[in-house]
């Protein structure tokens, strides 16, 4: 679930404030203990999709506060960032904020959260590796991982049959045979596999599945590990995808990626795991024969295990300036507990922890996401990441490997170069 970061303007502005603030770590301490008030800011999706679990939050912290009393305000993603920035420059902040697991590097980096235990919240010893990466920083924890989301492979069942391909590939080489049979049907102009160049999630998928990374941190500093060997593999094999199998615009992103399915123009897409199903709804379906055709299946790796995937998702903090800070830690872990995680699951999201994950594998509608999260990566948590997101450097680089502009090994070091300038800048 692709989230954008704040700018770093936009945060400096605010942390002028914040700089000031002192704060204990929320669930260890009474700090706030008796509060008669708690805001709790998240976004749309809660209030659309699930909110009796935020009631039943409420009710959980209300039961053992009496005559507290919950506000709840709700954002949209693109505008939720401005409003938190302009408000955590004042002295009322909301007690609890849900975030993008993305966009709490640069506020983490800054200061703007307070610390929490995580001995304080239920499965916190089983939460998934990414999600535990993103609110983690500087050996401490600011933050509680909401829900997850990951990518998956989404073929077209009819069009692989037609190619004599009747069973979904369990490893890579079953993949690039299939892929080859639907190219050579469908012909040059046609995508086997719509994977778009500037994609980024789907090619460090490729590099961590060769050992690689984007950066290794070594006595506190970051340093751009896209030239390394096994970077170079990595990056290698997705090149040798985009020059086989994506015959489309090389030097688009992946923001349409599900329209351009939806057209009838590839076979086959790695993706979050909702965008088969939007592709052939009627809406974007201009084949007509996308309805029963789109199946998902875990995605395997060159490596020979299934390709570790980006894990998106939500996480919810508590502001440093928050005046109820262990209230907000109970309310949190009402919500996102084992009773949330039963509800969340339930509206079709993957679960925060490791434990609940494992029970998805064994129903049909849910082990193909489930299996494929299992294997997951997350960004540097480096406190220059996000400008290195900022100027998309990856995406510049992998436009230029994928048209040629490039050689992998000159794309990666120019890479590296510019994210050594960056990445360990606060």
């Amino acid at each position: 679930m692709k989230r954008k970061l704040a700018t770093a303007i936009g945060i400096a502005g605010m942390m002028v404030s914040i700089a000031a603030c002192g704060g204990g770590e929320s669930g260890s301490s009474d700090t706030g203990a008796d509060t008669k008030e708690l805001t709790v800011w998240l976004t749309v999706d809660a209030q659309n999709n699930w909110p009796e679990l935020v009631k039943a939050a409420d009710a959980a912290v209300t039961k053992k506060h009496p005559g507290i009393k919950i506000k709840h305000e709700y954002y949209g993603w693109p505008d939720k960032n401005a409003k938190l920035d302009a408000v955590l420059a004042t002295d009322k902040t909301p007690d609890v904020v849900e975030m993008g697991n993305t966009e709490m590097l640069a506020y983490m980096v800054k200061g703007a959260f307070a610390p929490v235990d995580p001995a304080k919240f239920d499965n916190s010893d089983a939460w998934l590796d990414g999600l535990k990466a993103s609110v983690t920083y500087d050996g401490k924890t600011y933050g509680v991982p909401y829900y997850a989301g990951g990518r998956v492979a989404n073929w077209r069942k009819d069009l692989f049959a037609a190619a004599g391909v009747k069973s979904v590939p369990k490893t890579y080489t079953e993949l690039t045979a299939a892929l080859d049979k639907v190219q050579k049907k469908q012909g040059d102009k046609f995508s086997a596999w719509y994977q778009p160049t500037r994609d980024w999630y789907a090619a460090m998928s490729f590099v961590y599945d060769a050992g690689g990374s984007i950066a290794v941190e070594s006595g506190g500093e970051w340093k751009a590990n896209l030239s390394s060997p096994e970077s170079i593999e990595g990056l290698t094999a997705f090149k040798n995808v985009v020059d086989k199998y994506m015959h489309g615009d090389k030097t688009k992103d992946e923001s349409d990626r599900y329209i351009v399915y939806g057209q009838g123009k590839s076979g086959m897409i790695f993706a979050p795991a909702w965008e088969g199903a939007t592709a052939a709804a009627k809406e974007n379906d201009k084949t007509g024969k996308l309805e029963g055709n789109v199946e998902n299946f875990v995605m395997p790796g060159p490596s020979g295990k299934n390709l570790p995937v980006f894990l998106g998702g939500s996480d919810l903090a508590v502001p440093v300036k928050s005046d109820a800070q262990a209230v907000a830690a109970e309310w949190i872990n009402a919500f996102a507990g084992s009773s949330g995680q039963k509800g969340l699951i339930e509206k079709g999201n993957l679960p925060n922890n490791k434990t609940d994950l494992a029970t998805l594998k064994d129903d049909p509608a849910t082990a193909v996401p489930a299996t494929a999260a299992e294997s997951n990566w997350f960004v540097p948590m480096a406190p220059g990441w996000g400008q290195v997101e900022k100027a998309q450097i990856l995406q510049t680089m992998l436009q230029s490997i994928g048209t040629g502009k490039q050689s992998v090994e000159e794309a990666a070091k120019e890479a590296d170069a510019e994210i050594d300038k960056v990445i360990n800048t606060e």
